[in-house]
């Protein structure tokens, strides 16, 4: 009750008290977890928000004194970072809104799929998959996996599949011929706007929510999100669990 997020009751026995004690220490986890995650967030958000800010400033002042002939380049530059704004913005919101209470209706997974595969030029193996979920989260799900494997898949066919396991959840996969994600970096990609080496910040697309997000929307629909290397070179980006 005064903010200590770490306290924990005391469990002995078995007894109803001993129930109660060990439901309190679990929910206590869940807040606390909540809590970091929340303030990581906000911390990465702030710093992610910055940078573009910067460049707007900047932007609005070179407009100002530039010459004619530089205005143009200055004009397409802040209206970069408005849309990195407005997207950041929106995965914020969205983030926010999963993590919530995320909406349920049938979705029919494999019909997503196929109009954003489609949109990114993508070859699919596709089972009918009818879910109860939040169908906008889901098709957010699709796009930024597929958006990924295009920006750091290389030149190769990308692969998206979507089936049915024998317990019923359905399951996604995404496959592309890149360099592959190293198995230390496995979860850390995960992480909200994690950049790899060598992705420096500035307009080339960043990480930003990206894969935080797929993982999001993946627990919110009782799933996991994961990524493990491809036969033959490349990555394999998997949501299983799905309901």
């Amino acid at each position: 009750g005064e903010g200590d997020y770490a306290a924990r009751a005391p469990v002995w026995g078995k007894d109803e008290v001993a129930r109660l004690a060990g439901s309190f220490n679990r929910a206590a986890d869940q807040v606390q977890s909540l809590v970091e995650t929340q303030r990581r967030g906000l911390a990465s958000a702030s710093h992610e928000l910055r940078s573009p800010l910067a460049r707007l400033r900047l932007a609005v002042e070179l407009l100002a004194e530039g010459a004619p002939a530089e205005r143009a380049a200055f004009a397409e530059g802040a209206t970069q970072d408005i849309e990195e704004l407005d997207a950041l913005v929106g995965d914020l919101l969205l983030s926010a809104r999963v993590q919530s209470a995320p909406a349920r209706a049938p979705v029919a997974l494999h019909s997503l799929a196929a109009e954003e595969a489609q949109r990114a030029g993508a070859t699919t193996t596709l089972a009918p998959v009818t879910l109860r979920g939040d169908g906008p989260a889901l098709r957010r799900m699709l796009r930024n996996l597929l958006e990924n494997a295009r920006r750091y898949g290389g030149e190769g066919e990308v692969l998206l599949n979507v089936g049915a396991a024998a317990d019923g959840s359905a399951w996604v996969e995404v496959l592309d011929r890149g360099p592959g994600v190293p198995n230390e970096l496995a979860e850390r990609v995960f992480e909200p706007f994690y950049r790899p080496a060598g992705h420096d910040e500035g307009r080339d697309g960043g990480v930003g929510l990206g894969l935080a997000l797929v993982r999001q929307i993946a627990r919110a629909h009782g799933g996991e999100a994961r990524v493990t290397p491809r036969d033959g070179g490349g990555a394999r980006f998997v949501v299983e669990g799905l309901r």
